[in-house]
């Protein structure tokens, strides 16, 4: 069992930058793979990123892609999306998800057995 605790949203303009954060607590996990997703009003759940159990592999949407990165931390079992040069499109809630793997399937959100509740994102222009 992995619970998933995200925070480190909020509002900020268009080129901005925050950090979100999603902590775990659970004994596995180290082990799981690690993804973000969001989702805007209206709209379905879409991949942003994703980070292996190792913390060496990572793949992002394209449309986050040279902007955002993702990180973990197993010793405090967090993981981190850093967001720069935040726009208007990237306004959603964001939810972070672990899953026990493949990595070549992390951009599917059925792939992922725990979710957080998710953090509020919004960029104003």
């Amino acid at each position: 069992q992995v619970q998933l605790v995200e925070s480190g949203g909020g509002l900020v303009q268009a080129g901005g930058s925050l950090r979100l954060s999603c902590a775990a607590s659970g004994r596995t996990f180290s082990s799981y793979v690690i993804g973000w997703f969001r989702q805007a009003p209206g709209k379905e759940r879409e991949f942003a990123a994703a980070i292996d159990w190792s913390g060496g592999f990572t793949r992002y949407a394209d449309s986050v892609k040279g902007r955002f990165t993702i990180s973990r931390d197993n010793a405090k079992t967090t993981v981190y999306l850093q967001m720069n040069s935040l726009k208007p499109d990237d306004t959603a809630v964001y939810h972070c998800a672990a899953g026990p793997a493949p990595f070549r399937t992390a951009t599917a959100p059925s792939r992922y057995n725990y979710w957080g509740q998710g953090t509020q994102v919004t960029v104003s222009s």
